[in-house]
C-alpha cells in the first residue's frame, strides 16, 4: 500500500518516515532550540535535561545535534534503555570506549570513570554520555549518574551528560534528595509542541519526498493539528494515514474529510 502511495503522489520516498538524514530535518523552533542547548552542553561538557511529551522530537533533536558535531572532537555514547540500570550504563560507556568491562560493579563503576578521562587525556575528545528516557531512572540512579561526574575532586568535569525524558523528570529533579544533581545542571529545556504555523510548515515540508506543490489543504492541516497536540510525531502518523485514504478515494490532494477519515480508523483502532 505505501509503495503505491508512494507512486501515486509522485514522492521519491515516504514521506513523515523516521529514517531522515539531520539535513532533511524540519527546523521548527522546538527542534532549533533543543538542539542547540544540547551541542552548548556536549562543547562545554556540562550536565544538561532535555524534556518533552511523548513525540514531542525529543530524540529527533539529539540527532541533529549530534550531526553538527565534528567526530574528531567528541564521543557520543547514547543509552536508549536506563532500565538495564547503572550497572548497564557502566558497560555501556568501556565498550563504547573500546574497553572489556570488569565483572565487580564497583570496580566496573570506577573502570567507567577512568575510561572517559582518559577518552580527553589521551585521545583528545570529549565524550557525551546521553541517556534517553532518564525519566525511568530512580532516585539512587541518578544521584550515581551525579557521581559519576565528580572528578579531579570536582573542579573539572572531564565529560557532558545529558538526561532526555518526559516532563516529570523536571518534577522529580526538584525533590531534596536530588539536590545536588540539580543545583549542578547548567542547562534544562522543556520543549513545547509546535503551534498551528509550525505545524503547517512541518506538513508542507514535503520537498524531502519530491513534492514541492501543495498536497494538504488548509483545512485538513488545522485539522491534523488540533488533533495532534502539535506532537512531531502524532502529526506524521496522523498525515500519513490522511494520504492513505485519499489515495483509497483517488484524490490529488488530502483534504478535510480524508483526515477525518484517518483520525477516526486511527482511533478506532487504538
Amino acid at each position: 500500500m505505501i509503495d503505491r502511495v508512494q507512486s501515486y503522489y509522485g514522492f521519491t520516498r515516504v514521506p513523515f518516515g523516521r529514517d531522515l538524514a539531520p539535513s532533511m530535518l524540519h527546523q521548527h523552533n522546538s527542534h532549533r532550540e533543543a538542539a542547540a542547548r544540547i551541542a552548548w552542553c556536549i562543547n562545554n561538557k556540562a550536565i544538561g535535561v532535555v524534556t518533552g511529551e511523548v513525540g514531542a522530537g525529543k530524540t529527533v533533536a539529539l540527532k541533529g545535534a549530534v550531526a553538527s558535531l565534528d567526530p574528531a572532537r567528541f564521543t557520543v555514547i547514547y543509552q536508549p534503555n536506563p532500565e538495564v540500570g547503572m550497572r548497564g550504563l557502566y558497560d555501556r560507556i568501556v565498550t563504547s570506549l573500546g574497553g572489556t568491562p570488569k565483572y565487580q560493579s564497583a570496580a566496573l563503576a570506577a573502570q567507567a570513570s577512568a575510561a572517559l578521562a582518559a577518552e580527553v587525556d589521551e585521545r583528545g575528545r570529549t565524550p557525551a554520555v546521553v541517556i534517553d528516557e532518564s525519566h525511568l531512572l530512580d532516585h539512587h540512579e541518578l544521584d550515581a549518574i551525579r557521581m559519576l561526574t565528580n572528578y579531579d575532586m570536582e573542579t573539572t568535569t572531564p565529560f557532558a551528560v545529558l538526561l532526555i525524558g518526559q516532563p516529570t523528570l523536571r518534577k522529580r529533579m526538584k525533590h531534596g534528595v536530588l539536590a545536588a544533581l540539580d543545583q549542578r545542571i547548567a542547562i534544562s529545556y522543556q520543549m513545547p509542541t509546535m503551534n498551528k504555523e509550525e505545524t503547517a510548515s512541518y506538513i508542507k515540508h514535503l520537498t524531502i519526498a519530491g513534492r514541492s506543490d501543495p498536497l494538504f489543504s488548509d483545512d485538513a492541516i488545522d485539522l491534523i493539528h488540533l488533533t495532534s497536540r502539535g506532537l512531531p510525531r502524532s502529526v506524521n502518523n496522523i498525515a500519513l494515514q490522511s494520504l492513505i485514504a485519499a489515495f483509497a478515494d483517488e484524490k490529488s490532494i488530502v483534504d478535510e474529510s480524508s483526515t477525518r477519515l484517518a483520525i477516526t480508523e486511527t482511533h478506532a483502532t487504538e
